[in-house]
């Protein structure tokens, strides 16, 4: 959407420009002042956005104006850009506007260096950049109109796509013969994923989309529902497949192998048949409204699923095969509530009694969110609290985009006194959003693949176009938008996109030449270079100290969304838990973006690499098991199917301890905590006695979660080089230390 509407405003821009006889350098002009003029803004309200479009409008005029009087100054003009340069980075601590801002008075001025701006050229270029934005106004608002409730609800349309890719993958792997076992596994890894960025960005854009915080509260638990029984389902049909039960961490750890292949499966020809056709209709059950014209078949196949969870129906087949057919049922559920939650009530004519039980279910459940939103108290607000001064991360990127333009200015003048441009704008591009030296030097890595590639691409097509000049407008047109829809993708496609629009630029400039195309090369390693060395000198954050940090934020949340989800599940007071888990995930994201400098393939570290994708693999699989513990603790205290049981909090203990040790060796590498492990949490959890109180069936899946997120927390351990006790429990204050096993400490994330 961002590049149709970037590439609408561009051609509105060019057509009234062409109406008004404008040259090809007020077009080149207009167009790039267009697309700034789109991407720029990034205010969730359109109120917000016509406000910072209106404001960008005076900034673009003095950013161009100020370009053409400096343009013949080179002194001046330079030290003004690089003053320019440190205000339009400093900005972004103001938020969506302050960047926003920023973004244009950079870019415009970098705009009139690329078209060599005049002070005679000057009123043509200012009523350029008017009509620019004006067409940018007139497409964002009008032509493709975006509002938060048009996102999203295209988020939740992807979602439920997502979520049928998923179901779609399981398939593939339930069908995968033994030589296309890793290729099916590696595919529901991926899916895997990309339903929980769909989740994520749904996350992302409640407050804004929906009408009232109930109704994002529901719609914020009935996607983490589903999302968490589609998984789920993923780990019971690997269990099913295998020799022995899977592990969680099968799905999150990139190139693990295939489980053991067992038999449980393939001895049943009969109920791999069923468990198939009943996984090709809880596909259609995603896939299709239940109003449809096919609704009395849907409601059948519905009716079906959902039997599952009450024992009705199940095969004849090992326990394993069973819990399959009973995660179905459960993810059946989940679908039928994301359906009420974002269609409305369906038709419940054809509802069989355990159908009719489970949306009782989905009723308790909606009255006790929206019960929990009108009873919220207020939190009090808190202080500040964050860094200062040079600590602050806008002041001390600042300094360093800074001095590295300053760095790549000087190179620059020495490579070309005319191109210098290219390097500062390499050096700044670099340093957008990123936040260590390692990140930095990745990116600017990927820029220079992407240019050289681009370069060659942009030689080819400059040939082809010669003097054509609205084949070369159409070729930049498209060549924007694959820009923008490869920029969450890869960086270095992207930059080859960029790159080789420019070159059909400089071909309507007539200024192109193949040697211009390789200065462009230049000037972009010469870029990244002053972005590195500026990242590495001046307050420098080094990607193993932004690594740590990031961990222990990961560790601290949490072990604040499994203390909370189990006082909950427990008998304690209800808390917002969902909100806690996505702050774990968001938390885990950031981890995941810091850790790519130790992961890339040209890391010289082999070993460092693979422990940074284990740590993060295992993470990944806790941050699933806390989900599940946070969403069945959401249920309480309304639900029918789970009930608090006090027992559950001794199993909460060990893990806490744990997490705390781990981050305080994180945060202190001389810490002597050690960590406990031992009898499992199950064990733990026996009934006292024949009398006792026997787990339900939701109580035993809790303590699997728990028993996971353990066992998780412990394999953290060994790589943090935290040592692990054999004690069953955590020793008491006074008493005798347990025994200890101390590994060696491995290299960290």
């Amino acid at each position: 959407m961002a590049g149709l509407r970037t590439v609408g405003a561009i051609a509105l821009t060019l057509a009234v420009l062409a109406v008004l006889s404008a040259n090809v350098t007020h077009m080149v002009a207009g167009a790039m002042a267009a697309m700034v003029g789109t991407f720029a803004i990034k205010d969730k309200q359109r109120r917000g956005q016509a406000l910072t479009l209106l404001l960008g409008l005076p900034v673009a005029l003095a950013a161009m104006t100020l370009g053409a009087l400096l343009n013949k100054t080179v002194v001046v003009g330079d030290l003004f850009f690089i003053a320019l340069i440190f205000a339009a980075v400093y900005s972004r601590r103001f938020g969506d506007r302050g960047t926003a801002l920023g973004l244009i008075g950079f870019q415009v001025y970098f705009v009139s260096l690329f078209v060599r701006a005049t002070f005679s050229a000057l009123p043509g270029l200012c009523v350029t950049l008017a009509v620019a934005f004006a067409c940018s106004a007139l497409v964002r608002f009008v032509v493709v109109p975006e509002t938060p409730e048009r996102v999203l609800h295209r988020l939740r349309k992807a979602f439920r796509a997502r979520l049928a890719q998923l179901v779609s993958a399981q398939i593939d792997l339930l069908d995968a013969g033994p030589d296309r076992a890793e290729k099916a596994l590696e595919d529901l890894r991926r899916h895997t994923a990309r339903l929980h960025e769909s989740a994520m960005m749904i996350q992302g854009q409640l407050a804004e989309g929906t009408s009232d915080s109930a109704t994002a509260s529901l719609v914020q638990r009935r996607v983490a529902d589903a999302e968490i029984a589609a998984e789920r389902l993923g780990v019971l049909l690997l269990t099913a497949r295998s020799a022995r039960r899977a592990d969680t961490l099968t799905l999150h750890l990139p190139h693990a192998p295939v489980p053991e292949p067992g038999n449980r499966l393939r001895a049943q020809d009969s109920v791999t048949a069923t468990l198939r056709r009943d996984l090709d209709a809880l596909r259609l059950l995603v896939q299709r409204p239940i109003t449809d014209d096919r609704g009395t078949a849907l409601a059948h196949l519905r009716n079906r699923l959902l039997g599952y969870r009450e024992e009705e129906n199940l095969p004849q087949a090992s326990a394993a095969v069973q819990d399959v057919f009973r995660g179905i049922g459960e993810t059946a559920r989940s679908v039928m509530g994301l359906r009420l939650a974002l269609d409305g009530p369906q038709d419940e004519s054809d509802d069989t009694p355990s159908t009719t039980r489970s949306r009782e279910e989905l009723d308790a459940e909606n009255l006790s969110i929206a019960g929990s939103e009108e009873a919220e108290r207020e939190e009090s607000e808190r202080g500040d609290g964050g860094p200062r001064g040079w600590e602050r991360p806008t002041t001390r990127t600042a300094v360093q985009v800074a001095v590295g333009s300053a760095l790549a200015i000087v190179g620059g003048e020495f490579l070309s006194s005319q191109r210098w441009y290219w390097a500062v704008l390499t050096c700044w591009v670099v340093f957008l959003n990123t936040a260590s030296t390692g990140e930095i030097l990745v990116k600017g890595y990927r820029r220079l693949i992407g240019t050289v590639l681009g370069v060659v691409a942009g030689a080819l097509l400059a040939g082809l176009v010669g003097t054509h000049t609205w084949t070369a407008f159409g070729l930049v047109l498209l060549f924007i938008f694959a820009m923008f829809f490869t920029a969450p993708l890869s960086y270095a496609l992207m930059s080859f996109f960029v790159t080789a629009m420019l070159g059909l630029l400089y071909t309507l400039l007539d200024t192109y030449s193949t040697a211009v195309l390789v200065l462009r090369i230049e000037e972009t390693a010469l870029g990244a270079v002053c972005g590195v060395i500026a990242a590495a000198l001046i307050l420098p954050v080094h990607t193993d100290r932004r690594t740590d940090e990031l961990l222990a934020t990961v560790l601290r949340r949490l072990g604040d969304v499994t203390g909370a989800a189990v006082d909950q599940l427990s008998g304690g007071p209800s808390l917002d838990l969902l909100d806690r888990a996505r702050d774990l995930d968001k938390a885990l994201d950031d981890l995941r973006s810091s850790v790519q400098p130790l992961t890339h393939p040209i890391t010289p570290l082999r070993s460092r690499r693979q422990t940074a994708r284990y740590l993060v693999a295992l993470l990944e699989t806790c941050a699933y098991h806390a989900r599940s513990l946070a969403a069945t603790a959401e249920l309480l205290p309304h639900s029918k199917s789970v009930a608090a049981d006090p027992r559950l909090r001794r199993a909460g203990r060990r893990i806490a301890h744990n997490i705390e040790v781990l981050v305080a060796r994180v945060e202190d590498d001389d810490t002597e905590g050690v960590a406990e492990t031992g009898a499992s949490l199950a064990a733990l959890l026996e009934p006292e006695g024949p009398d006792g109180p026997r787990h339900d069936r939701v109580t035993t899946r809790v303590i699997r979660h728990l028993q996971r997120l353990d066992e998780g927390v412990v394999g953290l351990a060994r790589p943090l080089g935290v040592p692990v006790s054999t004690g069953e429990a955590v020793s008491a204050p006074g008493s005798a230390p347990p025994r200890q096993t101390t590994p060696s400490r491995g290299p960290t994330a």
